[in-house]
């Protein structure tokens, strides 16, 4: 009988950990939350990013360093969209939701995976424009501009 128990006992701790892992990657709730119980995975120390997961989709908020919520993205394996969460849910582009060309496009990349980017261009107003791309596209920028 003993001899059952310690494989059984090392597969369960090992299964353990491989969920904890996975969860601390992406969460299942929080969502528009200003400090979720999420691990952080900004790229920079000027923001905090989030991914949670439901399903096929991936959620990715943007909050600043004090917690607020600036944006989010969804993407699916078809699409990348902006929500409607956040202070600047209405500076969000992606390539199929672009925006107008404006005069700050500086800033820097707060999130990269393998199949999406996260640039964030602080404003001259105190807002924030938040672009979402494929993980292909070199400049973000450009990726989500449309011609005036």
């Amino acid at each position: 009988m003993r001899t059952y128990v310690r494989p059984l006992l090392a597969s369960f701790v090992t299964l353990s950990l491989c969920v904890g892992a996975a969860q601390a990657q992406s969460a299942l709730s929080g969502l528009g939350q200003a400090w979720p119980n999420a691990t952080d995975v900004s790229s920079s120390p000027n923001y905090h990013v989030y991914v949670f997961q439901r399903g096929g989709t991936r959620y990715i908020q943007v909050n600043d360093a004090n917690g607020n919520v600036r944006g989010a993205f969804a993407r699916t394996t078809y699409s990348l969209v902006g929500l409607p969460v956040g202070v600047d849910a209405s500076r969000l582009a992606t390539p199929d939701e672009p925006m107008p060309a404006s005069a700050s496009t500086s800033g820097e990349t707060v999130y990269q995976d393998n199949s999406v980017k996260v640039f964030v261009s602080p404003q001259p107003d105190g807002t924030m424009q938040l672009r979402a791309v494929g993980g292909d596209c070199t400049n973000p920028v450009e990726c989500t501009t449309r011609a005036q």
